[in-house]
């Protein structure tokens, strides 16, 4: 854990988010705006092709669980391909 200088008085009490990736590799047009703006960086692009021809995003390997449901890669994609929802222990199940 990181030592700062000042720390929020409430950290003990605050957790951090987590968030399920959602991708619509179909819709994607290889634009790759959801990788370059993940603050986490839980995106890479696929080696696969979707049927457009294009690389689609899928999560990096052994960043599962990095996701913090921040709704960058929803912002930007001009596709909406994807979208997260959140994960954490305490979130509603979704069902399919």
């Amino acid at each position: 854990m990181k030592v700062f200088a000042r720390t929020p008085l409430d950290l003990a009490t605050v957790s951090k988010p987590q968030g399920q990736v959602y991708i619509i590799a179909e819709r994607c047009k290889g634009c790759e705006l959801c990788i370059e703006f993940c603050p986490q960086e839980v995106l890479q692009a696929s080696t696969d092709l979707n049927a457009k021809g294009y690389h689609y995003p899928e999560v990096a390997p052994g960043k599962e669980t990095a996701c913090v449901h921040c709704d960058f890669c929803t912002l930007v994609c001009p596709e909406f391909a994807i979208f997260t929802l959140d994960a954490s222990e305490d979130a509603p199940e979704v069902s399919s």
